[in-house]
């Protein structure tokens, strides 16, 4: 296997483990210690490469820093703006919009999650 495949599944590992839309930096924070030789270059580079593959998704900048999502499935986001937890919404179909050919969609819904509505 060779040594950027290797760097791309570690990085890719770790994008799976944390499941709950995770920057650049938590991932790189999350294998420094049990892989100190990842440059935090290499995971930005080993993530871009993987959104072109469509090996993975954004799933939008929040507070500053691009979310990355292991989910490469058609689903939406909902936001809670009391805790910033990022959740997956199951997608469902949107209107067809007349001469335009939509090849994406991000939608991102913004509220307050049920763990916080009970506080």
């Amino acid at each position: 296997m060779a040594r950027n495949t290797l760097q791309r599944q570690i990085i890719l590992d770790a994008l799976n483990a944390h499941a709950n839309h995770p920057t650049a930096d938590e991932i790189y924070s999350s294998i420094a210690e049990t892989h100190p030789s990842i440059s935090k270059a290499t995971v930005y580079r080993n993530l871009t490469t993987s959104i072109q593959n469509g090996e993975i998704l954004t799933a939008g900048v929040f507070d500053g820093a691009m979310r990355f999502d292991h989910r490469s499935d058609k689903h939406f986001h909902f936001l809670c703006e009391t805790c910033n937890h990022l959740y997956d919404v199951p997608a469902f179909e949107l209107p067809v919009i007349d001469g335009f050919k939509v090849n994406n969609t991000e939608v991102t819904f913004r509220g307050v999650c049920d763990k916080c509505q009970g506080k």
